[in-house]
């Protein structure tokens, strides 16, 4: 299978994202802690965040509550992205697709363990409500599990990035990849949390507790990108803010190769600056803002550096009004029409967005943009999401949902869905409305213990 496109992964390796250091401190939210969710359906009332920039926000977006339309809308969005975990998933290994067709289709047996780690969350969400059998649920996360453990390929337990779904063994020359290891950690540690299973709950734990976090480090002070059977660890370092926060954390909790906690202090927190609003940003796509959010729940939380979760949307509102300023050259983008992050486009994958901007800017929309983002500006995003489906529904909207990106200018849509960008989608969404993937995998008592070593506290009380 040929690849002339360049992965996230890829494009990380070949730029230097270092940035002067900054740390940056925001107002307080006031105490939110982990959720409890009793009903799909409920969310815990919350207290509203006045530490947000008053030029930029009236009002704390991410309190916006769904209407009863809204929320059948997600509805819908939400399954149709698990359908595509579902059904792009190999039979016997359960190891998903790193892509696959809009319209359905067989799977091409080109597996990332990121889109796997996003799909095993999909399960429990689908399990929690009613999308599929528990029972089958279960089969599926059992049988994924163990094949991850058993046969795909890993270096200190560190996974390659793409692996044939089919025998678990590297393929398309991809590197032993920590984030995406992590990725995958993730949704195997939110299921060893959603299922009693005592069978499920052993492989999750096998698997997080083989990893050799030190090995990563490579005599350093923060994580290589990377290993490659063919060099060696790549040079470029997880060393700046980033999505990267999921990994130290999971590190320093773990009970058999503990990450020393004074790592934390050792990657950059850049300050970036938007008419003059102040935030710790990444030259990087979006994603960096969102994933690691999608299952440790920052809210109400900051260390000594900032509030995360407020970084995060004010990130987010930024980047939207970047967006509206691009509209002089690309009239499309508009309120209710917005969003770029890494994607496919009319010339192959692309790693673009801003601000600043990266990646040659056409006009193209990447739903995955606003819907990765509804936790933090939920009636924005949904907004846009609507929108998309309302007036491209013929091009934009499949059988799994919403294809990984469009162009209204020049009439251009994907023809495929991407794992990552589909589970980034499903899991904000499941978060906005109920809070449950953070409730979930905050059971794991590795969650609360890894927040505390990198020194985080809730906030204080207005």
């Amino acid at each position: 299978m040929s690849r002339d496109r360049l992965s996230r992964r890829e494009w990380l390796r070949q730029t230097s994202l270092l940035g002067a250091v900054a740390p940056l401190a925001f107002p307080s939210y006031p105490a939110f802690g982990q959720d409890i969710v009793q009903e799909p359906e409920k969310l815990l009332p919350r207290d509203p965040a006045p530490g947000l920039p008053a030029k930029l926000f009236s009002f704390d977006p991410s309190l916006y509550r769904f209407t009863a339309d809204e929320d059948v809308f997600l509805d819908e969005v939400e399954q149709a992205c698990f359908l595509y975990f579902w059904e792009q998933a190999n039979a016997k290994t359960g190891q998903i697709e790193d892509r696959g067709s809009a319209d359905g289709g067989t799977p091409r047996n080109a597996s990332s363990v990121a889109a796997t780690g996003f799909g095993l969350t999909a399960l429990c969400v689908a399990a929690r409500r009613g999308w599929e059998e528990d029972a089958a649920v279960r089969d599926r996360v059992r049988a994924t599990l163990s094949f991850a453990l058993k046969n795909i390929q890993h270096q200190h337990g560190f996974m390659y990035h793409f692996i044939s779904g089919e025998t678990g063994q590297r393929i398309l020359n991809s590197e032993v990849s920590p984030i995406d290891t992590c990725l995958f950690l993730c949704g195997a540690l939110t299921c060893r949390a959603y299922f009693d299973d005592k069978e499920i709950q052993g492989l999750a734990t096998e698997l997080y507790e083989r990893i050799d976090w030190s090995w990563i480090l490579h005599g350093g002070q923060t994580f290589s990108m990377g290993w490659i059977p063919e060099q060696g660890f790549l040079k470029s370092r997880w060393d700046t803010y980033s999505e990267l926060m999921m990994m130290y954390l999971l590190g320093f909790a773990s009970r058999t190769h503990p990450l020393a906690p004074s790592v934390w202090n050792e990657w950059q927190r850049p300050r970036f600056e938007f008419d003059q609003v102040p935030y710790i940003g990444a030259h990087a796509p979006l994603f960096a803002h969102q994933y690691s959010h999608a299952w440790f729940n920052f809210r109400g939380l900051h260390d000594k550096y900032a509030d995360y979760f407020a970084n995060s949307i004010i990130a987010t509102k930024i980047h939207k009004m970047w967006c509206l300023e691009l509209a002089v050259r690309f009239p499309d983008y508009s309120e209710d029409l917005w969003g770029i992050s890494a994607s496919d486009s009319e010339h192959g994958y692309a790693v673009w967005g801003g601000p600043p901007a990266m990646g040659r800017i056409d006009g193209s929309i990447v739903p995955c943009a606003t819907g990765g983002s509804l936790v933090f500006m939920p009636k924005e995003c949904i907004r846009a999401l609507q929108n998309i489906r309302e007036k491209f529904g013929k091009r934009t909207w499949k059988k799994y949902g919403f294809v990984d990106a469009f162009n209204p200018l020049t009439g251009w849509a994907s023809s495929d869905v991407l794992g990552i960008d589909a589970g980034i989608t499903l899991l904000m969404a499941e978060n906005a409305r109920t809070g449950f993937v953070w409730e979930q995998f905050g059971k794991n008592p590795e969650v609360a213990k890894a927040l505390e070593l990198a020194g985080f506290q809730p906030n204080a009380k207005t």
